[in-house]
């Protein structure tokens, strides 16, 4: 069974064939988060997407090298345009967390320096990975053995230097009247192939998007910044061409080739990263390696709106992972809600969606454990989750169908009753059950994601409590107690279980 898959680069879908000749190892570039606020679950949904592509690869036998890099240096609030401009992202971060510093409302008690952009940077980096942990994402689990699989660019500085002094040396480069080093695009016939912006049409619709003082020293409005020198920057380095940063096209096509090579198979973002972040990538380096291709197939998530709108902090709806656990979300729903819907097409995140994510969740939980209780229980013929795995091993390799196989496995799950005890030899194999549920769950990456959504240390440890004064007040023969223990729970929107191995608690999402 091979994965097809929308590639970007052709606009037409393709099987994913890697370039290892045994066809075995595919290289995978994901670009990671700017750290310079916390990521909220739009981010999250093209990263959870990425983790899903992989996730799929490996379930067909694939051994994943995947790279997402976690960006400290470099952006601007003017990303959009092809060579940057407005202020530093970092510094408006710095900004943020001295007021939360100063007013007490800085998460976790850690002081820091918010004059220091490294430890501000390292701050939100530290947020993002423990939301990426909780979430299952991948790439970022592995890095405890895998550090360099999540580069920073401000670790690559040396390397982005030497990539420029190579496209200087070939002519796709040059140096311009302010200093600035720019990359040619008349140099490179191609770009334009991925995104259709060409720069015949960038030159036509120059105005309005760019700034004139800028245009007047480029050969062409669409020539992009590959190195500034600027004294007086927040992060700057020494170079061949002054003090200065680099231009944030430049940091991904470094790390992307350092780490997995001059020609990757897959690279992934969200379509916001189409033009010009990774049209300029391409012109990068190819220019640099000479080699026809950078990346293969090129895979792109589609936004994520919010009760059918863009995501607002004004209006609220600007959700991080915190936000919705504090809820009653567990991280597994948050992420089965996320990826649910298909990458290529918007998704509209509710809280009602978020709640039936959730019981669907609690479903096959309840099931797989129910299997694993029972997994030595023998039978004589395959059971309704062994028929699901190829259905939906099918549905996620025609284009990751997620939604395909949510709704195969939530059929077979409903073929089993957790509320009866198996009969021994009237049904299949228990433990052939549980094993192809784990099969199918690999793809998804749900099931062993935390059962409890966990909040604050100390609103946690109170709700541990208050459970063990209610089963103090149970064993006692005081009912009253135990009824307002739990009334209490319930107005904090704790839902409590009691059954034989005891009492269990989940935040119900409100």
């Amino acid at each position: 069974m091979a994965l097809h898959l929308y590639n970007t680069l052709t606009n037409s879908l393709e099987a994913v064939v890697p370039i290892d000749p045994t066809g075995r190892r595919v290289t995978f570039y994901t670009c990671g988060p700017t750290v310079y606020d916390v990521a909220h679950i739009g981010n999250f949904r093209s990263f959870l997407s990425a983790d899903i592509l992989r996730r799929t690869l490996e379930g067909l036998g694939h051994e994943v090298v995947q790279v997402m890099n976690i960006t400290d240096v470099g952006h601007m609030t003017k990303d959009d345009l092809a060579d940057g401009g407005g202020e530093d992202k970092m510094a408006i971060a710095a900004r943020r967390l001295r007021v939360m510093q100063e007013d007490g409302t800085l998460p976790g008690g850690k002081a820091i320096d918010p004059n220091d952009p490294g430890a501000v940077a390292s701050w939100y980096a530290d947020a993002f990975l423990d939301d990426a942990r909780r979430l299952g994402i991948k790439v970022v689990l592995e890095a405890g053995d895998h550090p360099e699989r999540l580069p920073r660019p401000t670790g690559c500085i040396e390397a982005m230097i030497e990539l420029v002094e190579t496209l200087l040396a070939k002519e796709h480069a040059y140096v311009a009247e302010d200093g600035v080093v720019y990359f040619d695009v008349a140099s490179f016939p191609d770009y334009g192939v991925l995104s259709g912006n060409t720069p015949e049409a960038i030159r036509s619709g120059e105005g309005g998007r760019v700034d004139l003082a800028v245009q007047a020293v480029k050969r062409h409005p669409a020539d992009f910044m590959l190195w500034k020198p600027d004294p007086g920057h927040l992060m700057r380095w020494p170079s061949p061409w002054g003090e200065g940063y680099p231009g944030w096209h430049l940091e991904c096509t470094v790390m992307a080739q350092a780490l997995l090579g001059p020609e990757i198979d897959l690279h992934s973002g969200g379509e916001d990263n189409i033009f010009p972040h990774h049209e300029c990538e391409i012109a990068q380096a190819r220019s640099a390696s000479g080699a026809e291709s950078f990346a293969r197939h090129w895979f792109h998530t589609r936004h994520l709106l919010v009760d059918g709108g863009k995501m607002s902090k004004s209006r609220g709806t600007c959700w991080t992972l915190g936000d919705l656990m504090a809820r009653g979300a567990s991280p597994a729903a948050v992420r089965l809600e996320l990826i649910r819907t298909h990458y290529r097409s918007n998704a509209n995140f509710t809280l009602q969606g978020l709640r039936d994510s959730q019981r669907q969740i609690d479903r096959w939980r309840r099931c797989r454990d129910w299997l694993v209780v029972h997994a030595e229980v023998p039978g004589s013929a395959p059971g309704p989750l062994r028929e699901a795995l190829e259905p939906c091993c099918e549905a996620m390799c025609a284009d990751l169908n997620v939604a395909g196989a949510i709704g195969t496995l939530s059929e077979a799950v409903a073929r089993h009753d957790p509320s009866r005890d198996p009969v021994p030899g009237d049904g299949p194999p228990l433990s052939d059950e549980l094993e192809a549920l784990h099969a199918i769950d690999a793809m998804l990456g749900v099931l062993d994601l935390e059962a409890v959504a966990p909040g604050r240390d100390d609103e946690a440890d109170h709700i541990v409590a208050q459970i063990t004064r209610r089963d103090e007040a149970r064993r006692a023969g005081d009912w009253k107690t135990a009824d307002e223990v739990r009334e209490a729970l319930e107005g904090m929107g704790v839902e409590i279980k009691d059954d034989l191995s005891g009492t269990t608690w989940r935040r119900v999402v409100r």
